[in-house]
């Protein structure tokens, strides 16, 4: 479809406005053919246009002679001139945002993403990419939609639980539950728990919207269910009470990063009911045209977990492991 000049009531394409330009560098309209490869009566229907559009001649057009620009077509081709650079450094930075990523990019994650992996993803993709000024957005489910939804933030990395995100979805892993014990818990000499002797121990929440409703259901098939002592919105602080010995915990994802790793006196183990294991997503706005940093950043985390492999970011049997990457 031809490109129309914007705010202006001329019914010219930017294409028809280069024909023109071309006839006047030329000095010729059937020269300006053979330079644009188009047909004589494409471009003489095209100064047709403008004529009419301007109301008198561009050209003075002489037999044999080529075309003479009249004092009218000077300032024409003046304003054209002027329009097709601008269009053109239009293009080019079109053309670059499509291709780099922006000066500063806003994030948002899962706020136990925040200390556990984020910094170390986005470390490689600067290294990949070169510098950026990042902005990182940490809160629960209802804030990270609020914000897709609002705009304020590129993308979004969390777990695909409560309700179904709006915008572009790519899936990364699966990442099971596993429990969180004391080093001391007689559980803890176990290879594998189930949910019924998980039960039987005081818990500790990690109490985030939508994230403890979720993190409580397996429990709701039991004739008991634990007693919740202690809840807290950080993942740190988990960690923090259990190993204080107030009860343990039912989680997702093991720490990543080298500064977050656990203490000694913690014990993770899986769990052997055959749970719902939430996805890990990244979300976008952009659907169908993401820009070239967000299809960027989104390899760059799909790389990570692909290159650590479920061994290192998720406490399960082995035999489970296999089908916990996507794509």
């Amino acid at each position: 479809m031809a490109q129309r000049v914007s705010g202006s009531p001329m019914n010219l394409s930017v294409r028809q406005i280069r024909y023109l330009c071309e006839v006047a560098r030329q000095g010729s309209i059937q020269a300006a053919s053979t330079s644009l490869r188009i047909s004589q009566s494409s471009i003489i229907a095209a100064i047709t246009l403008a004529e009419a559009e301007v109301g008198g001649r561009i050209f003075d057009r002489r037999p044999s002679r080529g075309v003479l620009v009249t004092p009218m077509g000077e300032r024409f081709l003046t304003a054209a001139r002027t329009f097709l650079g601008a269009e053109t450094d239009f293009s080019r930075e079109v053309g670059t945002l499509a291709r780099q990523a922006p000066a500063a990019i806003r994030i948002a994650c899962f706020e136990p993403f925040g200390a556990m992996f984020m910094p170390e993803v986005l470390r490689r993709y600067v290294d990949e990419t070169g510098p950026v000024e990042i902005e990182l957005l940490e809160g629960d489910q209802p804030q990270l939609r609020d914000w897709l939804a609002s705009g304020s933030v590129d993308l979004a990395v969390t777990y695909d639980i409560g309700p179904a995100f709006t915008g572009s979805v790519t899936r990364i892993c699966q990442v099971p539950l596993h429990a969180l014990l004391a080093a001391g818990d007689p559980l803890a000499g176990k290879p594998a728990i189930s949910i019924a002797e998980l039960a039987e121990r005081p818990l500790v929440l990690l109490d985030l919207r939508q994230t403890s409703t979720f993190l409580l259901m397996p429990f709701d098939g039991l004739s008991q269910r634990p007693q919740v002592t202690f809840r807290t919105r950080s993942y740190e602080t988990v960690r923090a009470a259990v190993a204080a010995g107030f009860g343990a915990s039912i989680l997702n994802m093991r720490p990543l990063a080298r500064v977050t790793a656990d203490e000694k006196g913690l014990v993770r183990r899986p769990i052997l009911d055959d749970l719902p294991a939430p996805t890990l997503i990244v979300v976008d706005i952009y659907g169908r045209q993401k820009p070239g940093f967000v299809q960027g950043l989104t390899g760059t985390i799909a790389a990570f977990f692909r290159d650590l492999g479920p061994s290192r970011f998720a406490v399960t049997t082995p035999e489970r492991e296999a089908g916990l990457l996507c794509g």
